[in-house]
């Protein structure tokens, strides 16, 4: 089995080797384990699921919560002529059983799907007929309300686990604390003999580094002036990112804004050009970067301080992926740390606000008791704040509560195509056809383009009906409207806004309830993460990479000696030689009596000034000089070695 995971590593994607722990990974795969890999940002985690489920008969069922990272490996699998179908939300039904058929009865070794299809009927029917020879749940630390990014829907994961009994699990994450690691394991229901891998989270060629700093732009020009390159600037909000990327351009930096609020083509168009190296610098929020692999990014800048550890890792590893130097900056001011710790409070408002919000919610999308369950509504988060006069805060972790108790899904990145139905009978349509001729060729070209519509709400693109019928997109999309006007077709046009969907039936507020045991444990949790994060950027001494490596608990990291800190305790550091040359220099300038520190630091000022404190504080601790309370120091003169220098 080992000589053909090589083959096929060598005959897909070229490599003679697998990278550190990869072969490891497999082989616990291809044994039949249950498998946790934590393996750093950019370490080839897809290649630790594909490989085995290559050298094995079957299919892998391979569940991720990043619909673009799924149509892009779905595409790059494809590109290598290895069959893979992805499942995820915005497909109609009968484009869900399509794709469970093909990939059924086809070839298929790859299907992925989110972890909101899996409980539902129509994939439970099916799911007998795949041949699964290996799940893989691509982050995984989403299954742990512990972890930073809980997502319920992860949890059912456990209830497929009971339809596959005998088949191994692969859990794949970038970055997960110990704790989070064992409710991984435990939420995943894995076996006795399960085993984990954890890749250092070492990099070696990355420099992280922090600054305070008055000016943050000016910091930001001042680092894509000296490192040259691809870069990215994360900011923690949608406007910001087109001030800076506007300030950026005025310095002659080509720059780009992206976030979650732009419209699926513009990210789409913005994305390419930068990957294409069309655009130097995207200036953006965190919904930019997931799934993307660009190699020789140089430089990514935080313009914000991150609200934790685990974000911070995965969003500064997206620089230096092809082991080139690479540079990861942090820039704050007080206020961040501030803003920081009264994040612990707002971000989990209490019941009363909750049931608010959820009852607010239910009025502005007209959604009554007992209604509401799987429908998609759209959702403006500010036309509904303005209308109902709450607070953004509030709102949006009231929302993050009323996710993770199951109760609504918001999303701000979801694509749902245009889809269409006729509602009335052939009579109605030729009476149509009479009255409004202008809508004849409309009325053919869905008849003709999508089988089954009469009988389905089919999945439609406006755009190549247009072109099919030889007519303007713009009078297609008036017509599909007059038409559902008319009675004739029920039309739902694509939708790229975000949406909001009830889980399950909407009940009265007032019957609302969470388990404030696990509400209260992720508050302490996140408290925790807060305070990782604030002595990060305060630290001024130890090594940030082992920093971030112990956080993970990876012990084995050594300094890495190109971080701010240890480039700064190089500059400090003192030879036996410096030592005894500054010591005569300071007993030479304190005489019997006491010598004022700055005095003493200013009489010395050749010498970098945290070189004089070190062999200061030696001195004292050896007893040979005395520092009193005022700051002044002099020759302890009782010291036994005393010899009156």
């Amino acid at each position: 089995m080992t000589g053909s995971i090589h083959s096929i590593l060598k005959q897909q994607w070229g490599y003679d080797s697998f990278r550190p722990m990869q072969e490891e990974i497999i082989q616990s795969v291809l044994d039949g384990k249950d498998t946790l890999a934590l393996l750093p940002t950019g370490g080839g985690k897809s290649v630790c699921f594909q490989v085995p489920a290559l050298a094995m008969d079957g299919l892998c069922l391979v569940i991720s919560p990043l619909i673009a990272l799924m149509k892009d490996q779905v595409e790059n699998l494809r590109k290598k002529n290895i069959t893979a179908f992805a499942i995820y939300s915005g497909m109609s039904r009968k484009e869900v059983i399509n794709t469970l058929k093909i990939a059924g009865n086809s070839n298929c070794k790859f299907l992925y799907v989110s972890p909101e299809r899996l409980e539902t009927n129509l994939f439970k029917e099916y799911l007998p007929s795949l041949h699964i020879n290996l799940i893989a749940v691509d982050e995984a630390h989403c299954i742990s309300q512990w972890g930073y990014d809980f997502r319920p829907p992860y949890l059912r994961i456990a209830a497929l686990r009971e339809e596959l009994p005998n088949i191994p699990v692969l859990a794949l994450t970038a970055s997960a604390t110990k704790e989070v690691q064992d409710d991984i394991c435990e939420k995943l229901n894995f076996g006795k003999t399960h085993q984990r891998f954890q890749k250092s989270f070492e990099r070696p060629n990355l420099s992280y580094s922090v600054f305070y700093v008055p000016s943050r732009i000016n910091k930001v020009v001042e680092v894509l002036q000296n490192v040259p390159g691809t870069g990215i600037v994360y900011c923690k909000s949608r406007k910001r990112t087109q001030e800076v990327a506007e300030a950026l351009r005025s310095y002659s930096i080509n720059a780009d804004y992206y976030h979650a609020g732009l419209r699926n083509d513009v990210r789409n168009e913005k994305q390419q050009a930068w990957i294409n190296n069309k655009t130097r610098v995207m200036v953006c929020t965190n919904a930019f970067g997931m799934g993307i692999d660009k190699p020789d990014v140089r430089s990514v800048i935080h313009y914000d301080v991150p609200d934790c550890l685990e974000n911070y890792y995965q969003e500064a590893g997206r620089a230096g992926r092809d082991e080139q130097k690479a540079y990861a900056v942090l820039l704050y001011e007080d206020n961040d740390l501030k803003e920081l710790e009264e994040q612990v409070v707002i971000r989990f408002p209490g019941i009363e606000n909750i049931r608010i919000v959820y009852q607010s919610l239910a009025n502005y999308l007209q959604v009554p008791v007992n209604g509401g369950e799987d429908l998609f509504f759209d959702f403006d988060l500010n036309d509904f704040l303005k209308k109902f006069k709450l607070n953004i805060h509030t709102v949006v972790y009231s929302l993050k509560a009323l996710e993770q108790e199951a109760f609504v899904s918001f999303s701000e990145q979801i694509f749902l195509p245009a889809r269409v139905q006729f509602v009335c009978n052939k009579d109605y349509i030729k009476e149509i056809d009479t009255t409004q001729p202008h809508l004849t060729e409309t009325i053919k070209g869905l008849l003709r383009s999508y089988e089954g519509i009469f009988d389905i709400a089919s999945v439609i693109s406006e755009k190549q009906l247009a072109r099919f019928i030889n007519e303007k997109e713009e009078q297609v999309i008036k017509n599909l409207q007059q038409l559902h006007q008319l009675g004739v077709i029920n039309y739902q046009p694509q939708k790229d806004k975000p949406q909001l969907q009830f889980l399950q039936p909407r009940i009265k507020a007032e019957d609302l309830t969470i388990n404030q045991q696990q509400y209260q444990k992720r508050k302490e949790v996140y408290a925790a993460r807060v305070k990782a994060i604030i002595n990060y950027v305060k630290e001024t001494s130890l090594c940030r990479s082992k920093m971030i490596a112990e956080y993970f608990n990876d012990n084995s990291s050594k300094n890495c000696s190109i971080c701010d800190n240890c480039l700064h305790q190089k500059r400090i550091s003192l030879s036996t030689e410096e030592i005894n040359t500054i010591s005569g220099k300071i007993f030479s300038l304190i005489t019997n009596g006491e010598t004022e520190i700055k005095d003493l630091l200013t009489q010395l000022k050749g010498i970098h000034k945290e070189k004089v404190w070190k062999v200061l504080n030696h001195l004292v601790a050896e007893e040979k000089l005395v520092l009193d309370k005022k700051g002044n120091i002099g020759i302890n003169k009782k010291a036994p070695n005393f010899r009156g220098h």
